[in-house]
């Protein structure tokens, strides 16, 4: 058998399930049926899912597990997120993760006194960061 695909490989457009067949009791059933959304998602991120699954949704073991950075973890499950047609809320608890660039510059910054430890910390946090710039 082959995976399922969701998108024609023709004009990329969205495929519909018009018939489900019972190989035991040769049973089929036509219609129009939805493939769900997580056939939507490329294999990747089917991939990542099964591994979030696997680490219990604990964000530091499937960073230890895929050997990327949290950041780099949150940043996918947030493209997973958004590829399920959900919207990515940023809040306190959730802060916007700074790339490891602008890190090493907000600590860099930090060490040469052109920020307060407060300040870098809040940039560490991704908050502001627009704002603080654009100043």
């Amino acid at each position: 058998m082959h995976p399922i695909i969701s998108k024609c490989p023709v004009c990329s457009e969205d495929l519909t399930v018009t018939r489900l067949y019972c190989p035991n009791c040769a049973t089929a059933i036509e219609g129009r049926f939805n493939l769900g959304r997580f056939a939507q998602l490329d294999q990747q991120k089917l991939d990542f899912i099964e591994t979030f699954i696997r680490c219990e949704g604990k964000l530091t073991r499937v960073q230890d597990e895929l050997g990327i950075s949290y950041p780099t973890v949150r940043n996918r499950l947030e493209e997973v997120i958004r590829a399920l047609g959900y919207e990515v809320e940023k809040t306190e608890t959730s802060p916007l993760p700074v790339s490891d660039e602008e890190r090493r510059a907000i600590l860099a910054d930090l060490a040469a006194g052109r920020v307060t430890s407060e300040e870098a910390m809040r940039m560490l946090q991704g908050k502001e960061i627009e704002t603080e710039q654009e100043s």
